[in-house]
């Protein structure tokens, strides 16, 4: 069944990518499992330019991040959700990551740096990168309510896709939603 699924979720996406069509209505047929949670908005939301600490300590925005697809997570050391879906995202990095796409983790509120890394070592994550909005002005400004959130950006840094809650990101509807954002013309 899982291959059949497979199969059917790859021909849509052969579709999108011949056709160069990636609305809403295509996307939304690749949502399958957790992918189902997805809210695909009808038209692109302003994104934020809240300033966040970067990994090296500057203050930067996601402007750093134009050009790109961003699937960009909200979570926390303490969330116990957040622990179960880091590892996919960051098998999503290691599949798709590059010039066309990123996965940018922050975690929002008070998260010590070492408690971070412990996080990040405990679960064998090593390609992601540790970001802060130690104040939640950056998750304020975009709306996030509870722990984890993953919000997808689009080039122009304008959301156009958001989950509330825990996903397998390395599923391959979520694979599939992604290519298919990557391969679609701007």
């Amino acid at each position: 069944m899982r291959k059949l699924r497979s199969a059917l979720l790859y021909t849509a996406l052969a579709f999108v990518a011949n056709t160069g069509l990636a609305d809403i209505a295509d996307i939304a047929a690749l949502r399958e499992g957790d992918m189902r949670k997805l809210t695909l908005h009808s038209a692109p939301m302003a994104g934020s330019d809240v300033p966040f600490t970067g990994q090296d300590g500057s203050e930067m925005t996601l402007a750093a991040y134009r050009g790109q697809y961003v699937v960009l997570n909200f979570w926390a050391t303490w969330c116990a959700p957040c622990r179960k879906e880091m590892p996919h995202l960051a098998a999503l990095q290691s599949e798709l990551g590059g010039d066309a796409m990123q996965v940018v983790t922050i975690a929002t509120g008070r998260n010590p740096r070492p408690a971070m890394e412990r996080f990040f070592a405990e679960i064998a994550v090593d390609n992601l990168p540790l970001h802060t909005d130690g104040r939640q002005a950056l998750a304020r400004s975009m709306g996030v309510l509870g722990l984890p959130v993953t919000v997808i950006l689009d080039p122009q840094g304008q959301e156009i896709a958001r989950l509330q809650g825990d996903a397998d990101w390395s599923s391959d509807s979520a694979l599939a939603i992604m290519r298919a954002l990557i391969d679609t013309p701007a």
